[in-house]
């Protein structure tokens, strides 16, 4: 899931190695991959959802995710980094549905099956080491996650201090949420990290102990091995620092982040065009029987009431 137009399917296809041209997703769409883990051993089969639309189409989050898969689901977030005054809003809207729906189908676990909810909740402090110095300061994510920071090129022309910002805020929110943070883009190298990322937890390959934390090349960062001390506080300076009122580390960074990318609102992020229109699903049958209906309908006139029933 993620930012609309942000290469969501273009990086599925290449996870699954598949040379397809990537079509704009609709609503849902479903795939599925098979992977064997060493030479002769049968196949493992990974699931892929994908949601299109952007934010708009969110309460779609609960048809993949249920209580039968549970255990094994990963959410991939992919957030459009050239287009940064959508990015927050982006990101906290489809994590907070996604939170909202598993927060759910744990508590209805913890009635029903009380050891599977504690091994999935376990799991996920796991990612950091108990000794690791930010292991009380952090909220993981319940199930994993991996975002993944896309169309890298466009981004890398930024002025300095402006990808500087956005990536030690993406750094943050991955680490606070315990997952793994990766920027792509069409780039054959950049697509095999993340390539890399993704079939870790879709086909429990090796995870990947390389780090790139350097702001002027493109990040990546396995979870729990990022570290607060080193991305730094807030990037703002003194005199703003003590004027923010925040709750949480996580609020203080996003008022931060929105003082320099002033966030569009909800409703412009909503997909407003009418799939029905759109000449890639069309379909010569269908489209004549809808016209004559339609014309039918606007033909109709309204009856005036005789009193019967």
């Amino acid at each position: 899931m993620g930012s609309k137009n942000g290469g969501k399917t273009t990086i599925i296809l290449r996870c699954l190695e598949r040379e397809e041209i990537p079509k704009p997703t609709l609503v849902l769409e479903y795939t599925f991959g098979r992977r064997a883990r060493r030479h002769n051993a049968p196949k493992d089969i990974a699931h892929f959802w994908e949601i299109g639309g952007g934010t708009s189409l969110q309460e779609l989050i609960r048809i993949p995710i249920t209580v039968n898969n549970i255990r094994s689901f990963a959410v991939v977030l992919v957030l459009d980094l050239s287009k940064p005054n959508e990015l927050w809003m982006t990101m906290e809207n489809l994590l907070q549905a996604t939170r909202n729906h598993v927060n759910k189908i744990l508590a209805k676990l913890e009635k029903t099956d009380h050891e599977v909810a504690a091994e999935i909740k376990q799991k996920m402090q796991n990612n950091l080491q108990r000794d690791h110095p930010d292991y009380d300061l952090v909220d993981p994510f319940p199930i994993p996650l991996v975002i993944i920071g896309s169309k890298y090129d466009i981004f890398h022309e930024f002025d300095s201090e402006m990808r500087k910002i956005i990536s030690r805020t993406l750094r943050f929110v991955s680490h606070y949420y315990g997952a793994s943070l990766v920027f792509t883009s069409k780039s054959e190298a950049l697509l095999l990290k993340a390539r890399a990322l993704i079939n870790h937890l879709a086909f429990g390959y090796d995870r990947s102990k390389s780090v790139s934390v350097d702001h002027s090349k493109p990040l990546f960062i396995p979870a729990g091995l990022d570290s607060l001390s080193q991305i730094g506080p807030p990037p703002t300076s003194d005199s703003n620092f003590g004027k923010l009122r925040a709750n949480t580390p996580l609020e203080l960074w996003k008022k931060v982040f929105e003082k320099t990318f002033p966030p569009k609102r909800f409703s412009d992020l909503q997909d407003s065009k009418d799939p029905a229109q759109d000449s890639q699903y069309a379909e010569y049958e269908v489209d004549v029987m809808r016209a004559q209906k339609n014309q039918v309908l606007d033909q109709k006139q309204p009856c005036h009431s005789l009193g019967w029933f």
